[in-house]
């Protein structure tokens, strides 16, 4: 045989088919939620998945701030960054981050499964969290999907 009978496609930016998806975390699990986002954002639930390529879908997750977290991890949990000055380092909890932004908490989370290099910073842009049930990418048509049918 001195033909293929089958080619591996690959996607590039001009052939990506682009969706908008909405998600309701209301009483989902921070960690479920955010590996099924990251999942979808890098587009490893289509089958032309190409590794370096933005192949996956606009996300917007709703209801951020009632987001649930089991156990004492709304406060025994702890984030740590660094501000560059000695002496610098700061704590916060997932309850600090609740009460102050909570779309900051569903969105460090996602961004902690995606790659660490530039494409990851784009499919992180990808992202839309608000704290609320309103959102306003109406205009984009999104589809209502739950988290058990990724």
């Amino acid at each position: 045989m001195d033909t293929l009978s089958y080619k591996t496609v690959s996607l590039n930016k001009a052939t990506v088919d682009k969706k908008w998806l909405v998600i309701d975390a209301t009483d989902l699990a921070l960690g479920r939620l955010a590996s099924r986002v990251a999942l979808v954002l890098r587009g490893k639930n289509k089958p032309g998945f190409t590794p370096n390529v933005d192949c996956g879908d606009n996300v917007i997750v709703i209801n951020a701030e009632k987001v649930a977290l089991k156990g004492k991890k709304m406060t025994n949990r702890v984030y740590t960054r660094y501000t560059g000055y000695p002496g610098g380092q700061r704590f916060t909890t997932p309850a600090e981050i609740l009460a102050k932004r909570p779309a900051e908490l569903v969105r460090r989370a996602v961004k902690g499964m995606l790659p660490k290099t530039r494409l990851g910073d784009k499919l992180l842009g990808n992202l839309y969290v608000y704290a609320g049930p309103e959102h306003p990418h109406q205009a984009q048509n999104p589809t209502v999907i739950k988290l058990n049918e990724i």
